[in-house]
């Protein structure tokens, strides 16, 4: 992937859709363009064979809804589109970053023209319940106990037959999917929508946003809308230099149509850049939670009421400071820090904010080789929803009588790594915690990419520093790499 910054713009963005986001007025619209990153074919693909059979060259043709109804209308029923559609979504596909990091999104509410089923995959391996609406009956239920509601508003791969393909299932839409029409009505009302991957061509789509705009005129709710910007050729001569112009314009009169409908668009100069700004906007919503990793058979080098008092000195900083608390209740040191964090919530909030302790204790398997797999599903889950780690002690019994360093504390590690979390190691607690403090030391930028605290991270590895030491150097990292998210 090519370097990538944000920019002013891409900032004002993050910042206005993550305030949506944690207040839950807030959805996602999915267009095709974010499947056909995992491997889909588009339209265009889909339907070329369906134009061969009519005679018809694909790439000449403009209205493909069009093309899909003349294949009905030659052969008096839509039975091999619907092959198609099943042949070329259900065959492999991997998902893309782009879904994995949507699904760590706190979305409530998820719309999509797309019919195969990579977003609910990637919500549910992301440990959500989904309720999947695919049918006016499906409105009418819920799911209990769901974190997303998913409308797949024309239709989905299960259901081939009632997929919204044809011009004629266009003309219908409103007559025979009335409730869709009127629950996108409401959310584009009362949420702030991202449009990714869509490109405005859908005439469904067209006509709600139309009559959401008569509603209301200038009181539309904001919404936004990634979009690339025309790609500049090499040589900016002749030819290239007319058409680039070109589609330049029509990009300029596209945005300012969009406008029209409350819709902002957010650019971007490659592809490869979404999931750039998608990392950054997570990281933003993540940067108040703090996930706790470690624990403790043994409270070696520092005896167990320093330990134990440090443990519960982190979970109150934590809360009285704004932070958010997670944490998987390790072994001898997450109930002090889970305390810790109680304490300060009832003595500064009477207990109002609970929402910011995530208590998550790991769940038991029928034998070790799941239990394993469940852990690691289980930190993961924990672990996307984080900004920032901080590593105390992580050790344990070997089974032999002994103390090794903890496994799952450096599973935790290196998992926020891959997900490009800051891991704040105080290496002065030993064990797992002082292995990853001197790899910390020795290349920060993989454990605290652009920060500059060396000397606070000196004084988390100090043996002799005291825990009011300890407890002001982790929280000028966790200051300072607040302030690297929202770009301070």
């Amino acid at each position: 992937m090519q370097t990538w910054k944000p920019t002013a713009e891409h900032q004002a963005f993050i910042r206005q859709y993550a305030k949506a986001l944690e207040s839950g007025d807030v959805a996602l619209f999915a267009g095709a363009g974010l499947s056909r990153a995992a491997g889909f074919v588009d339209w265009r693909s889909l339907l070329k064979d369906i134009a061969a059979e009519l005679k018809l060259d694909v790439d000449r043709e403009a209205d493909l809804v069009a093309l899909a109804q003349y294949h009905v209308n030659a052969k008096k029923n839509r039975s091999r589109i619907n092959q198609v559609l099943i042949d070329e979504l259900t065959r492999s596909a991997a998902r893309t970053r782009n879904h994995e990091l949507i699904a760590r999104l706190p979305i409530p509410a998820v719309w999509t023209t797309n019919y195969d089923q990579l977003l609910e995959r990637a919500f549910e391996d992301a440990g959500k319940t989904v309720d999947i609406k695919v049918s006016q009956e499906h409105l009418a239920q819920t799911r209990r106990g769901r974190d997303l509601t998913l409308y797949k508003m024309h239709g989905c791969v299960t259901m081939p037959h009632e997929a919204v393909l044809t011009k004629d299932d266009y003309e219908q839409y409103e007559r025979r999917r009335p409730l869709f029409v009127e629950s996108l009505k409401g959310d584009l009302v009362g949420r702030t929508f991202l449009f990714v991957g869509f490109s405005f061509t859908d005439p469904n789509i067209d006509y709600i946003l139309s009559r959401v705009r008569t509603l209301l005129g200038p009181n539309q709710r904001q919404h936004f809308c990634i979009m690339r910007k025309t790609p500049r050729p090499a040589r900016l001569v002749g030819v290239n230099k007319a058409q680039f112009e070109y589609e330049q314009r029509k990009t300029e009169l596209r945005q300012a149509d969009l406008l029209r409908f409350g819709i902002e668009t957010v650019w971007i100069d490659e592809f490869q850049h979404l999931e750039s700004l998608l990392h950054s906007l997570s990281a933003f919503v993540h940067r108040k939670t703090i996930f706790f990793s470690g624990s403790a058979r043994t409270s070696a080098p520092l005896g167990t009421p320093r330990l134990e008092n440090l443990a519960r000195g982190l979970g109150g900083r934590i809360i009285r400071e704004g932070f958010r608390l997670a944490c998987g209740f390790g072994y001898g040191l997450g109930e002090q820090c889970v305390l810790g964090a109680l304490e300060a919530l009832h003595a500064e909030f009477k207990s109002k904010e609970t929402d910011r302790l995530h208590i998550r204790p790991f769940p038991r398997a029928s034998d070790p080789a799941a239990q394993a797999a469940q852990n690691t599903t289980h930190r993961e889950e924990l672990l996307s929803q984080s900004g920032i780690v901080i590593v105390v002690s992580g050790n344990r019994n070997d089974g032999a009588g002994g103390i090794v360093n903890s496994p799952g504390v450096f599973e935790e590690v290196e998992i926020a790594r891959r997900l490009g979390k800051f891991i704040v190691p105080i290496g002065a607690t030993g064990h797992a915690a002082h292995e990853v403090w001197k790899r910390a030391i020795t290349n920060p930028s993989h454990y605290l990419p652009g920060l500059s605290v060396d000397t606070h991270l000196q004084v988390l590895g100090n043996a002799t520093a005291s825990n009011d030491q300890l407890l002001q150097a982790t929280l000028a990292i966790l200051s300072a790499a607040e302030r690297a998210v929202v770009g301070q």
